[in-house]
């Protein structure tokens, strides 16, 4: 058998041929980011990025587990973003939101993150090309859809060009014992996540609703007797303490987070469709809709509703279909799907995620 010592110099000699090989691979890189800037194609490539992951999972023979390379192959890619040009990313601010541990979780250390105000201020921000990326929360498993995503949708020209979807475990974050808190901190899709924790805990605790569970934390560490329902990760850039954790009511709790972009992302062969629609206001109008998908073998992975702000007692349908804008069916389907509807709007189609982050 090889002595510690010998391993340990053959890892060495290795790390040396990986820093070689990383380093041949980023030169490409660069000329390839000379090559889009000519053609003014955009540096993030959803379809790109699943080729590649799927390609390194495919080759992996062992020992080093997929996740573990899929980490590092994003972490790479990050680190060429850079090389080709620096991308700027949105999300829901300040830091240590769930957002920017989504944002960070997809897109890697290399790149530059944007905290912003408000969900609308994502969308606009990328709209302007102030940022490249913004990354939104759209629904969770527990609480359902984020109403302010949506709006969002129905006003802004950003398409949706990726998904992500992380586990969600929230930390009720003091720097008092829990009997001395009055008022608690978070998003409103977050109390709706942990109702049944919070009524069984606090009897006199006033709940307010903010803009980011990261915002939560950064106004509980500087009241006394406050709290925030947020991350563990805020704990620590906030100063506060983890008095509880994992309080969500469900623990199989995912987020879904979309990715917006000026544009969407080319067919990859498993891929969804967002929509927008609104049909006329009189009996049978969505079902109309619905028996088109069902003819033309589109699935539908989820529909959502919110009310129209320009007519009354009218809402807006927001709804996932199965493929790509691109396939044929997909085409025929809502080509046929606009008859019934007073608007129909493609938000974007973009690679399916099929894992968690």
């Amino acid at each position: 058998m090889s002595s510690l010592e010998e391993l340990r110099k053959k890892i060495d000699g290795l790390d040396l041929q990986l820093v070689e090989l990383l380093n041949e691979r980023a030169r490409v890189v660069v000329e390839i980011g000379k090559l889009k800037n000519k053609t003014d194609k955009p540096i993030y490539s959803p379809d790109r990025e699943k080729e590649i992951l799927e390609k390194i999972v495919k080759a992996n023979k062992g020992p080093l587990p997929d996740k573990c390379l899929v980490a590092l192959w994003r972490e790479l890619m990050s680190g060429s973003f850079v090389l080709e040009r620096p991308l700027r990313i949105g999300y829901l601010g300040p830091a240590g939101s769930f957002s920017h541990t989504a944002a960070m979780l997809k897109f890697g250390q290399s790149v530059e993150y944007e905290p912003l105000a408000d969900i609308w201020s994502v969308f606009g921000e990328v709209s302007k090309g102030h940022c490249d990326l913004g990354i939104v929360p759209v629904e969770n498993s527990t609480g359902g859809e984020v109403v302010e995503t949506l709006d969002a949708l129905v006003d802004s020209d950003v398409k949706i060009c990726s998904e992500v979807q992380m586990a969600i475990h929230h930390c009720l974050l003091a720097n008092c014992p829990l009997g001395k808190i009055e008022k608690i901190y978070s998003k409103p899709e977050v109390f709706t996540q942990c109702r049944n924790w919070l009524s069984a805990t606090f009897k006199d605790a006033q709940t307010i609703a903010v803009a980011s569970t990261a915002k939560a934390a950064q106004m509980a560490s500087e009241e006394q007797g406050s709290a925030a329902i947020c991350s563990a990760v805020a704990a620590e850039l906030y100063g506060l303490k983890v008095v509880c954790e994992n309080i969500e009511d469900i623990a199989n709790n995912v987020t879904r987070f979309l990715v917006i972009s000026r544009q969407d992302a080319r067919p990859t062969g498993e891929d969804k469709t967002s929509i927008l629609f609104s049909t006329a206001h009189k009996a049978g109008a969505l079902a109309d809709v619905l028996d088109v998908f069902k003819r033309y073998g589109i699935n539908l992975t989820n529909i959502a509703s919110r009310p129209s702000k320009k007519r009354e007692w009218e809402y807006y349908f927001f709804s996932d279909l199965l493929g790509h804008r691109e396939d044929e069916n997909i085409v025929k389907g809502l080509e046929e799907a606009r008859k019934h509807c007073f608007q129909l709007s493609i938000l974007g189609s973009f690679p399916r995620a099929k894992e968690l982050l």
